[in-house]
């Protein structure tokens, strides 16, 4: 069995007083812009503030939507990037900053490539709400993407060598004659380093409660799937050097969250487009369970509180490794037939029994006449042992953020060039309009994490 991959963050007394770029946050957006810098001979370096990496990257469990890659043609997927471009479109209610979504949509499948070029393979493909084909690519051990991700690109950061300094609190860009120059920092004491160019790839403000309070007070009962260092620092950081903010109401909530526990456990979206359905206190269906976050939230909402049941059985919990963790920490519950399973949950066992009946036979006619779900319709519930994860919605995504172009460059209030400073992954705003489409996440980290990295280099080759 291969060796656990620990990492291992530089000490401290390692860190410069000067680098090419300054990468403040170790997701996935940092992670991949540091590798592009280095690969392009920069000498970059990863500050990040929290003393667990990978931010919130690591907590991803779908995948990572791509278009016209090889891997969909090696499963006889034939696909565009106009259909990627235009259900991300719709999905994102035709919100989207199209100049970004445009850049987004037609260099998916180099990532997908990039990727594959460092060993990260993601082979196998699934679906999420509101796409039409299967394009979101994962690895096909099943892990959940984020991990898998994460720990691939610090692989390969351990390997060129490219110092990543954890506990370190960016509190200030400092900008000279218009141009950045570096930044302030505590660590154990205030510092200063030194660069020409930062990339913001902090994340959004998902668990900011200040900034939720600021632009949508309505969602601060809720709880969040952010990890705690969410909160907005990168927004901030560029605000005070001048930045735009764009989209900043636009806060998505995720539909399929446990969180009957102290910690919310987000219930990835492949459980859905593996086959699961979704049921209410009564055990019947009430949506189509593929349709947009913002859609299928809206729909347990109007239930009145209550939440509602992921249903799957034993086939899809296989399509699934996600799943494993989510019963290893005692968020689902198990039924050797369809009648202890409604016991469990505490719903009449004709009626869940008559709706998985009726779920099957629309499977096999390919037909949802009362849903119209048109995906994630592959396989039947029918494979003993049956499952439910009880959920309900909570915040998930920050849609808002620093105003960018498509080559990362942050701009000001009058849509000028902030020069120096670059944003990718979710502390930019504008990509996904008013919904992010599952599996959009990830894509973003790597496909504008390699553009920052390439366009920070092209960048101090003018200065």
């Amino acid at each position: 069995m291969a060796e656990k991959f620990i990492f291992t963050p530089t000490k401290i007394d390692q860190l410069k007083q000067q680098y090419d770029v300054i990468i403040i946050g170790s997701g996935g957006a940092g992670l991949t812009s540091a590798i592009q810098a280095y690969e392009l001979g920069l000498s970059p370096v990863i500050l990040e503030k929290m003393d667990k990496i990978g931010g919130n990257t690591t907590r991803a469990s779908s995948g990572m939507n791509a278009a016209e890659t090889f891997v969909q043609l090696n499963h006889k997927i034939v696909d565009s990037f106009q259909d990627f471009y235009d259900e991300t479109y719709i999905g994102g209610g035709k919100k989207n900053n199209t100049e970004l979504l445009k850049f987004f949509t037609e260099h998916g499948a180099l990532a997908i490539d990039w990727l594959d070029q460092h060993g990260i393979k993601l082979d196998d493909l699934t679906i999420t709400g509101g796409m039409k084909t299967e394009r979101t690519h994962r690895p096909s051990s099943l892990a959940p993407i984020g991990g898998y991700l994460v720990t691939e690109l610090l692989k390969q950061v351990a390997k060129d060598e490219i110092p990543l300094f954890d506990n370190i609190k960016v509190t200030d860009l400092v900008i000279e004659k218009g141009k950045i120059t570096g930044v302030k920092a505590l660590a154990d004491e205030e510092i200063e380093i030194k660069a020409d160019a930062v990339i913001l790839a902090t994340g959004g403000f998902g668990a900011g409660k200040d900034l939720i309070a600021k632009y949508r007070s309505d969602l601060l009962k809720l709880k969040t799937t952010n990890q705690p260092g969410a909160t907005g620092d990168g927004l901030k950081l560029a605000e005070k050097v001048g930045a735009k903010l764009v989209d900043m109401d636009q806060i998505q909530v995720h539909p399929t969250v446990q969180q009957d526990t102290d910690h919310a456990f987000l219930i990835g979206e492949a459980v859905r487009g593996e086959g699961a359905i979704l049921v209410n206190n009564s055990g019947e269906r009430f949506v189509n369970e593929l349709d947009t976050r913002k859609k299928v939230t809206q729909a347990i909402d109007d239930l009145g509180g209550t939440g509602a049941y992921l249903i799957f059985d034993t086939d899809i919990r296989k399509r699934v490794k996600a799943i494993e963790f989510y019963d290893h920490i005692g968020l689902v519950k198990t039924g050797q037939s369809i009648a202890e399973l409604a016991q469990k949950i505490d719903v009449d066992a004709q009626t869940l029994h008559m709706t998985i009946e009726h779920w099957n036979f629309s499977v096999d006619k390919q037909n949802d006449s009362e849903f119209n779900r048109t995906t994630g319709m592959e396989r039947k519930i029918i494979d003993g042992p049956f499952y439910a994860i009880h959920i309900a919605p909570a915040v998930h995504y920050t849609m808002g953020g620093v105003a960018i172009n498509h080559e990362t460059q942050v701009l000001n209030k009058d849509g000028k060039v902030i020069k120096g400073l670059f944003a990718a992954g979710e502390v930019a705003g504008g990509l996904h309009g008013n919904n992010r489409i599952g599996g959009n996440s990830i894509a973003e980290t790597v496909v504008f994490g390699r553009q920052a990295g390439q366009q920070v280099y092209k960048y101090l080759k003018q200065e």
